[in-house]
């Protein structure tokens, strides 16, 4: 019986169970006594014996004990480990922050929120101790500094010797990646600045786009400031100054050969330079098929126009056209992609053709043609350009460098000018 229950005396046992009438007939009757109240009392009286013999009271029990790796604070304990190991090594907090996220959602009964706010304390722990870290880091390469100073001050005060200590030299770290080259003067002791060396000043993000032009040290402070503009662009001549961009020249005329000289004494990189042919009927040459008959192609057009900025993102075209000793027009065309080196890789070509040709029978023998240069049959006519068209059949001519030519039939049935 639970202590806080108060036992009763057998007075008052007799009063409280006389107030029932019912029940001690019955009982007389069945067992010739009041069992009822017997069983009662005697239950009062042996308290001792009745308390061994019964059994645990349920309700005032403890709860069964968990291992203590799903307690509460097992888990605390795993998210203040994570801020521990980050402060130390990144890569061991990171582990320790994905032990302690698993442990949350599946150690300890937890509700929803309280996990979900657990996970990112993991993430905050882990940043915090990796910022502590960075500072314990930080101040302890500083205190070698300073430590170093004050026993440089300390020894200058006690030794009277006229000596100047000595400074070191800041090294030259001009041209290079402009993190590279603030790794390298913070391995040296140095602190390192920044800033755009062009007017324009720019921010500078990703250190690694940008290369050192100038650097500003000062050897008593320890400190360096690097001027810096971004890969692929010029200095300028002074910290501050506008970039040198080059300019276009003007190469139009010129043969390939010559324009990719004056290119290049320009200052324009050649991988920024595109080829095209001025014509319909050919095929744009690639840089080597260019240099390899460089005489032989001109520049007919350019851009961007003669004068022009060239800058790390302008495209330098170069329309080409090609000719030989054997070409009668070695001119360019008025416009590029409006003509056919060929005339017969016209498709309007043919029907041009016949349409002179009739006109030509219509006048009788012994008529010329225009187009061919050539009278009546076996007639001389001059000057031919070799592979055009001709007529009539028989005709002869000279090419420009004297080579007997014959109008006959070609590999398409057609009249053109021929090698007698």
């Amino acid at each position: 019986m639970p202590p806080a229950v108060r036992r009763l005396a057998r007075e008052d046992a007799d009063h409280i169970l006389d107030t029932f009438p019912i029940v001690r007939p019955k009982d007389e009757a069945k067992y010739g006594t009041y069992r009822t109240m017997e069983l009662i009392l005697a239950d009062q009286l042996r308290p001792a014996q009745r308390d061994q013999e019964r059994p645990m009271n349920p309700y005032n029990t403890s709860p069964p004990s968990q291992p203590w790796r799903k307690t509460t604070p097992a888990v605390l304990g795993l998210l203040a480990l994570v801020a521990l190991l980050g402060a130390f090594s990144f890569g061991l907090g990171f582990v320790a922050m994905i032990a302690a996220m698993v442990a949350v959602w599946v150690l300890p009964e937890w509700r929803w929120l309280a996990k979900l706010g657990a996970t990112f304390g993991a993430f905050v722990l882990l940043a915090v101790g990796a910022g502590l870290g960075g500072q314990l880091d930080e101040s302890a390469t500083k205190q070698p500094e300073a430590k170093a100073r004050d026993d440089g001050g300390v020894s200058a005060e006690a030794t009277s010797s006229p000596t100047p200590a000595k400074v070191r030299k800041a090294a030259d770290y001009t041209g290079k990646p402009l993190n590279e080259a603030e790794k390298l003067a913070r391995s040296a002791g140095f602190t390192t600045g920044r800033h755009d060396a062009a007017e324009d000043d720019r921010s500078i993000i990703m250190r690694s786009l940008w290369t050192v032009c100038f650097q500003e040290a000062d050897t008593a402070a320890k400190s360096i400031d690097f001027a810096a503009v971004k890969s692929g662009e010029p200095c300028p001549e002074k910290d501050g100054g506008p970039l040198p961009w080059p300019k276009m020249p003007d190469v139009v005329g010129a043969t390939y050969n010559t324009a990719i000289k004056d290119l290049k004494q320009a200052g324009i990189d050649l991988d920024s330079v595109t080829l095209d042919d001025v014509y319909l009927d050919i095929d744009s040459p690639t840089a080597e098929e260019a240099a390899e008959d460089g005489a032989e192609w001109r520049v007919c057009f350019q851009s961007p126009d003669e004068g022009t900025k060239v800058t790390a993102t302008t495209t330098v075209g170069l329309h080409l056209g090609r000719w030989t000793d054997a070409d009668l027009v070695q001119d360019c065309p008025k416009a590029k992609d409006t003509t056919y080196k060929i005339p017969a890789n016209d498709p309007d070509y043919e029907s041009d053709n016949s349409t002179s040709e009739e006109e030509d029978g219509s006048t009788g023998g012994g008529s010329s043609s225009s187009s061919g240069g050539s009278t009546g049959g076996g007639s001389s006519v001059g000057t031919v350009h070799p592979g055009s068209f001709c007529s009539p059949q028989g005709a002869t001519g000279v090419t420009k460098a004297g080579t007997p030519m014959v109008c006959g039939p070609g590999s398409d049935g057609r009249n053109r000018w021929r090698s007698s």
